[in-house]
């Protein structure tokens, strides 16, 4: 179990509940409190087969996972997480299917199934779980939603490739660029100016650059990213095991 120290500091109950629960539900739980001598890295070294579990906010679940990414072992063994922290903090946690609970969280730890998600990387060594947009999408958009629709859209000059398949070039604006994995594979959505059509496709890996050398920002992880001007997200099919609840059984009659 690995404690992140902002945790400890936003909500120190929660945490001593992750803790209790699970080291009564769990034999030989190692606890791990993070602090500015101890990151994440120095944290993770030598788990050998443990489950890892994280207790903290969406910040330290992307830091762990950066770390596991780096170092080729994200899908050696399942990742837990007890989200702990605000609810835009913990946003990437609750569309992953964790609870927000500490108590529902750490049990779902204990007894929950792991699922194999597909993740999206880049070329700047970035793990994305989830969706990310070009621009970022408006604060009461929906993190789940491959697409998002704003009043008064803003118009870029994008190049968007998906296995070398030209989906947009920079002499045609473009209101937005949607990405995320699925099923093994990328959907990309662009949104061309002004007439609004769309253009999609399914692929293992998307580019998006900048006309003569211009760089844009996006969205993902739920944190605006950039400025860039070229970046390239590739597939990594059922690269995190993840730990969430398991689905409730139906129930006849």
């Amino acid at each position: 179990m690995v404690i992140d120290p902002t945790a400890r500091q936003t909500d120190g109950e929660s945490v001593r509940i992750a803790r209790d629960v699970l080291c009564a539900g769990a034999s030989g739980v190692k606890v791990c409190v993070l602090d500015r001598s101890q990151g994440m890295t120095h944290a993770l070294r030598g788990r050998g087969d443990r489950r890892v579990v994280i207790v903290g906010d969406d910040r330290a679940l992307l830091r762990a996972v950066g770390v596991l990414h780096s170092r080729g072992e994200l899908a050696a063994s399942p990742l837990g997480i007890v989200p702990v922290g605000p609810g835009p903090s913990v946003a990437v946690a609750r569309a992953l299917g964790v609870p927000t609970d500490a108590v529902a969280a750490s049990r779902a730890v204990l007894t929950g199934a792991d699922r194999r998600l597909d993740v999206l990387t880049d070329d700047a060594g970035g793990v994305v779980l989830g969706a990310l947009g070009i621009p970022a999408p408006r604060p009461r958009a929906s993190a789940a939603a491959l697409w998002w629709r704003a009043k008064h859209p803003v118009r870029q000059r994008l190049r968007v490739e998906a296995d070398g398949r030209l989906l947009a070039d920079v002499d045609r604006p473009v209101s937005g660029v949607s990405v995320r994995a699925a099923d093994g594979l990328a959907e990309v959505v662009v949104r061309h100016c002004p007439d609004g059509s769309d253009t999609s496709a399914r692929a293992t890996s998307v580019t998006v650059s900048g006309p003569a050398g211009a760089a844009f920002s996006y969205r993902a992880n739920a944190v605006d990213l950039g400025p860039t001007r070229t970046r390239t997200w590739t597939v990594r099919p059922g690269a995190l095991r993840l730990t969430v609840p398991r689905p409730r059984s139906a129930t006849l009659g």
